[in-house]
């Protein structure tokens, strides 16, 4: 298998954890410490974490350190509009008759 397409399936995995994607959406709109996301989405410390940890992993996220906090952000603007063109996609099959 070619490193781009591992790469590009782990990148896929990441995406189809429902948790991911709603933190890479608050993502878009502002910077945000792990303790905001957990609040906005109403999961757990642990659980969001986790899932950065993840998305760290394959260069969605980085983070900068202020007063002991870390303050998350998404590594690639490009991202954005990855996720647009999703739900573009997902909203045209919704339409289709199978």
């Amino acid at each position: 298998m070619l490193e781009t397409h591992y790469r590009a399936s782990r990148f896929c995995r990441v995406l189809g954890n429902p948790t991911a994607y709603q933190i890479l959406r608050l993502l878009e709109e502002s910077k945000k410490t792990p303790t905001e996301l957990a609040k906005d989405l109403g999961l757990s410390l642990k659980t969001i974490s986790a899932t950065l940890r993840h998305m760290r992993q394959i260069n969605l996220v980085r983070y900068t350190t202020a007063s002991n906090r870390k303050i998350y952000f998404l590594k690639d603007q490009t991202l954005v509009k990855i996720l647009k063109n999703i739900e573009s996609f997902v909203d045209t099959m919704r339409g289709t008759k199978w």
